[in-house]
């Protein structure tokens, strides 16, 4: 601003001196220069020059070079003052509004921060699942096949004990309903019978794949309506972050492909952490509705029973099988990780929330 002042000064002065040299002799204002005689001339008098003092008060000749200058002056002058104005009024009525103090629009933006959404982890309902020790499927050639009741008899089984699990409801609210309708067996099917197919030691333990009733899986139909949740962002806000973690299996889902391209398919696979620490590997593909209440022994037990684990030969057999696109590849690997002793849910069923849970055989 000082520098466009002083160009205008500048300016003005010149234009000033420049009036006066063409003036005439009678504008004797201001100071004479004398300058040098002209032989020529009448007298011996000597020329004057009028000079301003002031740029801004020169002769009336120079109202000209005043009326153009100024103008321009004064527009810069008073766009940067109404700018600063319309800031200054701006932040005012923010802080009038907001009752805060004199903070800039730019920085507001940057100190306000998204709110975090909560989850509601609050036991709407109560399930329990009675666990047995049976024989191995495989090697129990008493039984008659396709006969659910006789996967696991009384005589050769030895009770492991029971696990209740606590859902929430309202955080998850159609894969509670779901989990709880095959427990209870109002879709035409349920848990009981099967058995628990798959014991990852310091994991988790999984059970529910569907297939044949007499490799103790889930048999169909299942009348469950489907999972709209399995597509929603807030049904993954739950980790795995302690043992005893029930979640639905989506990408530890070990169903037939043949299963999961049918149209009426349902997934029912769950599977329980057993610690002792944390499972981050299953956050963000595997939807967590409930927790164990009681039994945590129970399923510490089925954790420790040994698996199949298949030699690394065979793991390279396998290997270049799914790469040809051998679907046998895939058949054997379900068998992987299996528990050598066969652990069957014998029973299956709701509780209510209201009461306490006792263990099988207190009364």
């Amino acid at each position: 601003m000082a520098s466009c002042v002083m160009s205008c000064r500048m300016a003005l002065g010149v234009s000033g001196a420049t009036v006066g040299r063409s003036a005439g002799p009678e504008e004797t204002s201001g100071r004479s220069v004398p300058t040098q005689q002209n032989n020529d001339t009448e007298s011996n008098k000597p020329k004057t020059i009028s000079i301003s003092k002031d740029p801004l008060s020169v002769s009336p000749s120079s109202t000209y070079s005043r009326r153009k200058i100024f103008p321009l002056w004064a527009a810069f002058m008073g766009s940067t003052l109404a700018a600063a104005g319309v800031r200054a009024d701006s932040v005012a009525e923010d802080n009038q509004t907001t009752g805060e103090a004199a903070i800039p629009r730019e920085r507001k933006a940057v100190d306000k921060v998204a709110p975090v959404e909560k989850v509601d982890t609050t036991i709407t309902d109560r399930v329990y699942l009675d666990v047995s020790l049976c024989p191995s499927v495989s090697r129990n050639n008493d039984r008659t096949l396709g006969n659910a009741s006789q996967i696991c008899s009384v005589a050769d089984s030895e009770s492991l004990g029971r696990i209740v699990i606590g859902l929430y409801g309202k955080q998850v609210p159609q894969t509670v309903s779901n989990f709880k309708a095959m427990c209870t067996g109002q879709v035409g099917t349920s848990y009981a019978g099967t058995i628990f197919h798959k014991v990852l030691a310091g994991q988790y333990i999984q059970a529910g794949r569907q297939g044949s009733k007499d490799r103790g899986e889930v048999v169909g139909p299942i009348i469950l309506g489907r999972n709209p949740e399995t597509v929603s962002g807030k049904a993954y806000k739950l980790d795995h972050r302690r043992p005893g973690t029930v979640s639905l299996c989506l990408a530890e889902n070990d169903d037939e492909e043949d299963l999961k391209l049918d149209v009426d398919y349902r997934n029912v696979q769950f599977l329980i952490t057993t610690g002792p620490g944390p499972a981050p590997q299953l956050d963000n593909g595997n939807i967590v509705f409930g927790t164990v209440l009681e039994g945590m022994d129970v399923v510490a037990s089925i954790a420790q029973i040994p698996t199949y684990k298949p030699s690394e030969r065979i793991r390279q057999f396998n290997d270049f099988a799914q790469f040809l696109g051998d679907d046998r590849a895939g058949n054997a690997r379900n068998f992987w990780n299996r528990p050598l002793k066969t652990v069957v849910i014998t029973k299956c069923g709701e509780l209510p929330i209201g009461l306490p849970v006792f263990p099988p055989g207190l009364p």
